[in-house]
C-alpha cells in the first residue's frame, strides 16, 4: 500500500474517524435516543449529525485551501466551532 502514501497525520485522521465510528456505535447500543428535529427542519440522530459534521469539515477544509492562505490548522478551529454547532443545533 505504499502508493497510498501514508503518513502520520493521515493515520491520525483516520484512525480518529474509526475511533469516532465505534463510540458512536457504541453510545447508540448503550444509549438509544430518539430522532429530533433542529433547524434544518429534518429528524436527525446522533449519527446523522456526525455525519453533517465529517461533511461540512471537508468542505470547509477543501475551501480554506482554495480561499485563503492561512495555516492549515486554523481550519481545525473553524471546524471544532461548526460540529458544535452541528450538534447543539442541528
Amino acid at each position: 500500500m505504499s502508493w497510498m502514501a501514508w503518513t502520520l497525520p493521515t493515520g491520525i485522521f483516520f484512525g480518529t474517524i474509526a475511533c469516532l465510528l465505534v463510540i458512536f456505535t457504541i453510545l447508540a447500543v448503550r444509549f438509544p435516543e430518539t430522532p429530533r428535529i433542529g433547524v434544518l427542519g429534518i429528524e436527525t440522530t446522533r449519527g446523522d449529525r456526525l455525519f453533517i459534521t465529517l461533511l461540512g469539515s471537508a468542505f470547509i477544509n477543501l475551501a480554506w485551501l482554495g480561499l485563503t492562505g492561512m495555516p492549515q490548522p486554523w481550519a481545525m478551529l473553524v471546524c471544532l466551532i461548526w460540529a458544535a454547532a452541528v450538534f447543539r443545533w442541528v
